[in-house]
């Protein structure tokens, strides 16, 4: 009896341990991406107060999931990593960091951060994806409004594209290319919007 009350435990726990390795092999590696820094000094006292609103994107760029866009325009998804959290929450942050990092404006936060803001920086996620064809590259494409917070006019506006070489289509080389794709187009983006405001 008491054997048998042991070998049910043990058997049990065998069980347990397998599943948790099941779990723990299927589940996807997350990464972030990294926000630009070194900024070269601006001349004169930092100025203008900026909201970062979340972009807006499209269904199959609105996921954590990595896009893959193969030859004939098909998206498919990695299965081996995700970003931390959803493409456009990730992006608002990393946006937000590059601008704390430039040190140009006065003040930098989210919708909802009770910030008096002059401008709201617009943005819209054009293209996030791994496109496939002869060799394979990261796609980073922003659409960026700059609008004035009070009168909700537009001051400018322009597209930011980045591209980097992706080595092989796995989570770990997908996520560095875009992470260069994005720095570059973060960069850009902030050195822009600095000058406008």
């Amino acid at each position: 009896m008491q054997r048998r009350g042991k070998l049910r435990i043990g058997l049990a726990l065998a069980v347990a341990l397998a599943l948790t390795g099941c779990a723990s092999s299927n589940t996807p590696q997350t990464y972030d991406l990294t926000a630009p820094s070194n900024f070269p000094t601006r001349p004169g006292a930092q100025r203008g107060q900026l909201i970062v609103a979340e972009p807006k994107a499209i269904a199959n760029i609105d996921t954590e999931r990595m896009a893959v866009r193969n030859a004939a325009g098909a998206v498919s998804y990695l299965s081996d990593g995700a970003w931390a959290d959803r493409l456009p929450r990730l992006l608002q942050a990393q946006i937000i960091r590059t601008f704390e990092n430039a040190s140009h404006l006065r003040s930098i936060g989210r919708p909802g951060d009770r910030l008096t803001a002059d401008f709201q920086l617009l943005t819209e996620i054009r293209s996030f994806e791994v496109v496939v064809g002869a060799g394979a590259e990261a796609v980073v494409e922003l659409s960026v409004k700059l609008v004035n917070d009070r009168t909700g006019r537009i001051l400018a506006g322009q597209v930011f594209s980045g591209r980097a070489p992706v080595g092989s289509v796995d989570a770990a080389s997908v996520a560095a290319a875009f992470d260069r794709a994005a720095q570059d187009v973060l960069r850009n983006v902030v050195v822009w919007a600095s000058g406008r405001v």
